[in-house]
């Protein structure tokens, strides 16, 4: 198994995009989601998520679908 990027969201977007994922039988990973939380930026700081190598076109069109 090998990990790819999917893009960069809002942590928000990224928690809903992962859920989203989800529904659709693709796991995701949400990272860097708690970055900098004791000084108040994780805000905006860019979520990166993750999804398995071969699951990543699948996840691109869902994102493409929904926007």
């Amino acid at each position: 198994m090998s990990i790819a990027e999917l893009g960069r969201f809002s942590r928000n977007e990224a928690h809903i995009l992962v859920g989203r994922l989800a529904s659709e039988g693709i796991e995701a990973i949400a990272f860097d989601g708690e970055t900098s939380i004791g000084d108040g930026s994780y805000l905006l700081i860019p979520v990166r998520v993750m999804v398995d190598d071969a699951d990543l076109a699948a996840a691109k069109r869902i994102v493409a679908d929904a926007a």
